[in-house]
């Protein structure tokens, strides 16, 4: 079995250089708006290759997972500066001879782009951004859900955003991701 190594969430300001990262052509736009996906809604790589421009609301800042893990759907929040970046993604992409069954994240022709591409995408923009943790695009939804946990978000509702079965799931991620509780209370202590 495989060594698992630890996670390492990136700061908003490695986010930011990722993003940046991402050439100004209509490919870096379309990967910026991958990494909004990723980060600001916390999506697994699968589940945000799968939307569809349709599955976006960002009137009420919701993105409707349909292709969740376990074949489960649910709706989850994502905010306005992500959005922003996924409007402009479909500003170009309607230049693009796409058709309306293609996914939101595709390829010119208009076919899905496939996980393995960003699986290599993400640590590339990672080196070009210079961040020296291991960047990684399933570190995207840990990062979210480091900022959740930070912000005093509720368990409950984060939980709902990752699309865990249960809170003890997420109680163990989160733990594992962002260990608050230990590094306050130790943080806390004088002597």
């Amino acid at each position: 079995m495989p060594r698992r190594l630890p996670p390492e969430p990136l700061d908003p300001d490695e986010v930011r250089a990722l993003l940046d990262a991402c050439a100004d052509t209509p490919t870096g736009v379309r990967n910026r708006a991958l990494i909004a996906v990723l980060w600001r809604a916390g999506l697994r790589i699968t589940e945000a290759l799968s939307l569809h421009p349709k599955d976006l609301d960002a009137t009420h800042g919701a993105v409707r997972v349909l292709r969740g893990k376990g074949g489960r759907s649910r709706t989850v929040g994502m905010d306005g500066a992500a959005f922003d970046l996924v409007a402009a993604w479909l500003s170009v992409r309607a230049t693009w001879e796409v058709g309306p069954r293609s996914p939101l994240l595709c390829l010119a022709d208009g076919s899905p782009i496939r996980s393995s591409y960003v699986r290599v995408l993400i640590p590339r923009l990672g080196r070009a951004a210079g961040i020296a943790k291991r960047v990684h695009a399933h570190g995207l939804r840990h990062t979210h859900a480091a900022e959740l946990r930070t912000e005093g978000v509720d368990i409950g509702i984060i939980s709902r955003q990752l699309g865990h079965r249960s809170i003890a799931t997420t109680a163990t991620y989160l733990d594992h991701i962002a260990p608050v509780a230990v590094t306050e209370a130790m943080r806390g202590r004088v002597w």
